[in-house]
């Protein structure tokens, strides 16, 4: 069934147009809504055009023509033997978005073009709603280290949601994160020279009071985000399958690294950063559960989250766009769906979560290890410290690396190439490589191998 009228939250199209993508930004800057594809203005049901690619090619084009990015959701449905498809999108955390350099509101059943003003109060009514976008009491924009500024605006360029200065200040006022001359909380956070220790603790358990090993992390978000999965992973066990297709064996890990990564970022996200709690890891034999010391925000319920069509609220909306613009965050709202697509590769494994005390539980857990797709060789347990596979979005022909993680990732697959090659293949600074290379080196991860002028690196 369909709407019987356009409204607030329902516009109607007969075909995919320029005009699509206006009313999703609108409705993107208000409360969220659907286009219905193949409809009339009368709701009349004349059917869309659909083709194998079709679909992907309008989701494409809305991503490509909006700022910051939206990307909606698309439904398929059949009415009188013809075709409609449905793009709905919800309010987005971070207002306002545009298309084409425009801003677009709605009102009634129709779209308007927001004038100056109109854009900057929305921008500035949705940051100021969020605790990360106040000033840090007491501080300076001398106490932000602007190197790891000057990083994250170089990987934001890279990814293209966004466009910011190379000024480490100036890239900070663009996303309202310098007021004056104060950092505000999300700034220090993120950037400060002094380390605030908001921890990550990370304990893997024999039983719940037997702990075999311990870690505490804090820091730059950035960093501990990268430490973090890096330590988890080192704890995890993994299964390795030679298949036959390949040479090389395949790792099958105990979790789905992208699930685990989810619930890491959801957790350094929406963390309550005024509580004195720290964010608990906690890896057991069978099972791993994270502990956020802040209860679900806005008025999402448990039940609504266990939902595919759930409307996330954003506690954090300025640490949030930052992990969005550099990628780390593939789309608001959406972190548990696709945790619970990763998850249903694996045969016995349950995903929970629910409030608990002060804070958010989430866990995974499962009866049987899932240890090949086909037929098990081996399985084992990595020494504490490995590196995680699970960057977002992976690496596509070498040029998505945004940290030496995904540099690690990169030499495991693509073995022997020299600094030179890899700067070639990756479009990374010089400098970036050769620290990236020194680090790993350090750490056991890489070496290089073979005559200095026709060897390279490789994984160990």
């Amino acid at each position: 069934m369909i709407p019987k009228a356009e409204s607030l939250h329902t516009e109607f199209k007969t075909s995919f147009s320029d005009e699509v993508i206006i009313t999703l930004v609108a409705f993107s800057n208000a409360k969220g809504g659907s286009v219905y594809i193949g409809v009339t203005d009368k709701a009349e049901v004349k059917g869309a055009d659909i083709g194998k690619e079709t679909i992907q090619n309008w989701v494409n084009e809305i991503k490509n023509k909006t700022a910051p990015q939206i990307i909606p959701d698309v439904e398929e449905i059949l009415l009188d033997n013809k075709t409609v498809v449905i793009l709905s999108v919800s309010e987005f955390p971070i207002k306002p978005v545009s298309t084409k350099g425009r801003y677009y509101k709605r009102a009634g059943n129709s779209n308007h073009l927001m004038s100056a003003s109109e854009i900057s109060d929305l921008y500035m009514q949705t940051m100021q709603y969020s605790w990360d976008s106040y000033p840090y009491l007491g501080a300076h924009i001398d106490d932000l280290n602007f190197e790891k500024v000057k990083t994250f605006i170089y990987k934001v360029n890279q990814v293209k949601r966004f466009s910011l200065p190379e000024n480490p200040v100036d890239a900070l006022f663009k996303l309202n994160m310098i007021k004056g001359e104060n950092p505000t909380n999300a700034a220090m956070i993120l950037f400060s020279k002094e380390n605030l220790r908001y921890n990550v603790h990370i304990g893997r358990f024999k039983t719940p009071s037997m702990i075999i090993a311990d870690k505490m992390i804090n820091g730059n978000l950035f960093d501990v985000l990268e430490e973090a999965m890096q330590t988890i992973v080192g704890h995890l066990k993994f299964a390795f399958e030679i298949t036959g297709r390949t040479t090389q064996r395949t790792e099958i890990p105990e979790y789905p690294l992208d699930a685990i990564r989810e619930l890491l970022l959801n957790a350094l996200v929406h963390r309550d950063y005024q509580s004195p709690t720290d964010i608990q890891i906690r890896i057991y034999d069978n099972s791993i559960t994270f502990f956020n010391p802040s209860g679900l925000f806005g008025n999402i319920t448990e039940d609504q989250l266990k939902t595919d069509n759930y409307q996330a609220s954003t506690r954090n909306k300025q640490i949030a766009e930052v992990f969005y613009l550099t990628n780390d965050i593939e789309k608001y709202g959406s972190g548990f769906i696709r945790i619970r697509k990763a998850i249903a590769e694996y045969p016995t494994m349950k995903f929970s979560f629910r409030n608990s005390g002060h804070g958010f539980l989430t866990e995974f857990s499962y009866e049987k290890q899932k240890t090949s797709v086909e037929t098990t060789v081996e399985t084992t347990e990595r020494e504490s410290g490995g590196i995680s596979g699970g960057t977002s979005g992976g690496i596509s022909g070498g040029i998505n690396i945004m940290s030496k993680v995904d540099l690690f990732l990169f030499i495991t697959n693509n073995p022997g190439l020299n600094t030179k090659t890899i700067k070639a293949k990756t479009e990374i600074p010089q400098r970036t490589i050769e620290r990236w290379i020194r680090e790993l080196k350090k750490n056991g991860k890489i070496d290089f191998l073979g005559p200095k002028k026709n060897g390279g690196y490789h994984a160990l």
